[in-house]
């Protein structure tokens, strides 16, 4: 359906609310997507709990995440898109609006089913409210220092909030219940839904329609790909239903470029890639949130397991991180105008890859103080110089018109990162389990007690302190790959990225924005 043609004013767009006040408008988009990447990692710490209550079995305990990552990185695209035709406030306040109603629905669960279905209702309000949240902020703040420095909030948020979500898990679940990890969502939602309109103004609603063909087969593409990952890190990268869902995301995926080539209007114009900076940017992206969900993810299973820390415990191990993100992106914000992205990108990915080689040395004797905190640290500092460079040149030189799409595809390459990079962290930490579970049963069945050895008879799983050991070693060797992700991602940000004179000049604002 076609919008009416209005005429777009760079003025209009860039006016705060009615209310006035930038930096509420700041904590406004802020805070929506601190809610959405929380809720990637705040649901982990209470899996436990869930599995317990609502009867889930093992296997279909992963559902509880994945139902939420279906829909999310699916949807990402259209959300994006959506914005830039029907107006970006009016699709943000929608987006939380069904975020905050499928996080009632979620702690209201009686059975899994229920929870479930609220788990993929909740991917896909963040997918429609997080990539509408980043756009708004080039449509709010001037280009140049003000730009930078909500960019600069944007991505320490971005980028930390797996960490926050870790340690509000850890709190809501062992001071509270589980349901609070679901119910904690609504009041901020509320607040939020409250304060858009005073905060911040509407957007034009730029002409266009909605490429149904596009938004079709590139939710069945996407969905399909992000489908695939998560089969491929449960159940191997040769299990059939894995590789039928490749194969359908590669038919949906073609067929949405096709689609794109031809449509004059399309859901993500194709001509974003021909930017050499562009086009880079997302490379390093997909590289970068490879390694950080797997730093997470496993990270996770080791203080937990290995160093048997109690969730609150855990969730404080990665509180560090986000601080030390914050300080990274507020450094980056601070030194753009002067440096250019480039030297954050290229320093920051190597940081990463140091503290990820650094991580590869824990073994059961490791301690946080000693052997954790550290690379951490390290990772976290080299992240938070990376995100707000990579949201800077992922929307640089982008038109008002699209930058709703630019926003989508950011978050999308971010998504298909994660899940592709864990798939295939999972793969390494399971072979290099197995290879030391084999090397360690001879020694285990010299010394086990005869308990032991039945209960290993009949399960198949060594008892700690051998099972720390397997553990340990499988998270050392997908850390070995996680470095190798950033190190990637450094050699991109080197041989692809150019900072051109004009780029200097935007970030101090001397330029003229983008042509809407």
């Amino acid at each position: 359906m076609t919008t009416p043609q209005q005429p777009v004013s760079a003025t209009r767009d860039s006016a705060p609310g009615k209310g006035g006040g930038h930096g509420m408008a700041l904590l406004v988009i802020a805070s929506c997507q601190l809610m959405v990447v929380l809720d990637i990692t705040i649901v982990n710490i209470a899996l436990p709990h869930i599995q317990t209550s609502l009867d889930f079995s093992t296997t279909s305990l992963s559902w509880v995440v994945n139902a939420y990552t279906l829909t999310f990185g699916g949807l990402l695209l259209l959300g994006g898109r959506a914005g830039d035709i029907l107006g970006r406030r009016r699709v943000f306040i929608f987006g939380v609006l069904l975020f905050v109603i499928a996080s009632l629905l979620g702690g209201l669960a009686q059975n899994g089913g229920q929870l479930l279905a609220a788990r993929a209702l909740q991917g896909v309000g963040g997918a429609i409210a997080s990539p509408t949240s980043l756009a708004l902020i080039t449509t709010t703040f001037k280009e140049g220092p003000e730009r930078n420095r909500a960019f600069g909030v944007f991505a320490a948020v971005s980028a930390g909030g797996g960490a926050i979500g870790l340690l509000a898990g850890g709190m809501l679940v062992e001071w509270l219940d589980w349901r609070w990890v679901f119910f904690v969502n609504v009041p901020i939602g509320l607040l939020i839904i409250l304060a858009t309109p005073r905060y911040i103004k509407e957007s034009e609603r730029h002409p266009g329609h909605f490429d149904i063909l596009g938004a079709l087969t590139s939710t069945l593409g996407m969905a399909s790909l992000v489908y695939g990952f998560i089969r491929a890190g449960q159940d191997g990268w040769r299990d059939p239903l894995t590789l039928a869902s490749f194969g359908v995301a590669v038919i949906m995926l073609a067929a949405f470029i096709t689609v794109e080539r031809r449509s004059r209007q399309p859901i993500t114009p194709l001509h974003m890639f021909a930017d050499r900076n562009r086009a880079g940017t997302y490379g390093i992206m997909l590289c970068l949130a490879a390694a950080m969900f797997g730093m997470f993810f496993f990270l996770t299973l080791f203080v937990q397991d290995v160093l048997d820390f109690s969730p609150l415990r855990a969730g404080l191990a990665f509180l560090p991180v986000s601080v030390i993100i914050a300080i990274g992106a507020a450094t980056a914000s601070q030194l753009l105008p002067k440096y250019g992205p480039k030297p954050f990108m290229v320093t920051g990915a190597l940081l990463a890859a140091g503290g990820l080689g650094w991580l590869t040395l824990t073994d059961v004797d490791s301690t946080y103080a000693g052997s954790i905190l550290g690379p951490m640290l390290v990772f976290g500092l080299g992240m938070g110089l990376q995100f707000v460079s990579l949201t800077l040149m992922a929307l640089s030189r982008v038109p008002v018109h699209e930058s709703g799409a630019a926003s989508g595809l950011l978050n999308a390459t971010q998504q298909v990162g994660g899940s592709l990079g864990l798939s295939i962290l999972v793969t390494a930490f399971g072979t290099a389990s197995a290879n030391k579970g084999e090397d360690l049963v001879p020694a285990f069945l010299a010394e086990a007690t005869p308990a032991q050895r039945l209960a290993f008879e009949r399960t198949g799983q060594l008892p700690p302190p051998w099972a720390d050991q397997v553990l340990s070693s499988g998270i050392s060797a997908a850390f070995v790959v996680a470095a190798c992700f950033a190190v990637v991602a450094a050699l991109v940000a080197l041989l692809v990225i150019q900072v051109r004179p004009d780029d200097l000049e935007r970030l101090k604002g001397d330029a003229p924005s983008a042509a809407p």
